[in-house]
């Protein structure tokens, strides 16, 4: 199963990441998206944008108007949260105008402190 970590972390320690995966020639374990804070995670991870997420776990490359039918919403809707989403580098283009999430599962990091 191909697992995608959604992660809030500082920018400087994402960086930090990447820059010993170039050294060392050896990549992280699982695949990570960063958030640089929570409100910028929930931000582009609306309900709606989870929802179609649930969708295309899994599901290969799809168009815009398959997603939409699967989660029972408007083409257009959709699309403005695909377009969300690719900006974020959650989803990713396909062939023929599709779009895929290669992705078979999703887990959410982050922690909450104290102010």
């Amino acid at each position: 199963m191909k697992t995608v970590i959604l992660e809030v972390r500082e920018p400087g320690d994402m960086m930090a990441d990447f820059t010993q995966a170039w050294n060392t020639a050896k990549p992280q374990r699982a695949p990570h998206i960063g958030f640089a804070t929570p409100e910028l995670l929930w931000k582009v991870l609306t309900a709606k944008r989870w929802q179609l997420l649930k969708a295309l776990c899994g599901a290969g490359p799809v168009s815009i108007r398959e997603a939409a039918r699967r989660v029972g919403r408007d083409v257009k809707a959709v699309h403005g949260d695909v377009v969300a989403l690719r900006n974020a580098g959650v989803l990713e283009s396909a062939e023929g105008g599709r779009i895929v999430f290669p992705f078979d599962a999703v887990k959410v990091e982050f922690l909450l402190r104290a102010a």
